[in-house]
């Protein structure tokens, strides 16, 4: 039989295995959490990012300008825009 020097040896060995054990599988959970909250923010960042270019898109105001590149001045036309015809008169007078 073994003597109790042994014997505190063999468990004190066995102790700090199963304390490192422990500590080391805590820190592999705590990296692959991180990991997981890191993707899962990248994730709702590309829906933030996706969802404002997507609505920007639909809420995008309509060209006021025709393909001659004149300003639309009738006030009856769908397209027409106001403000940037008011600013084209206002680029007359300065000229």
């Amino acid at each position: 039989m073994a003597s109790a020097g042994v014997n505190v040896l063999r468990y004190s060995a066995l102790l700090a295995g199963v304390g490192y054990g422990f500590y080391h599988q805590s820190n592999i959970h705590a990296q692959n959490h991180k990991a997981k909250v890191d993707r899962d923010f990248a994730h709702q960042a590309s829906l933030i990012t996706q969802a404002k270019a997507e609505f920007k898109k639909k809420n995008m105001p309509q060209e006021s300008v025709t393909e001659g590149g004149e300003v639309i001045s009738d006030p009856n036309d769908p397209k027409f825009d106001l403000e940037g015809y008011l600013t084209a008169l206002m680029g007359e007078k300065a000229k």
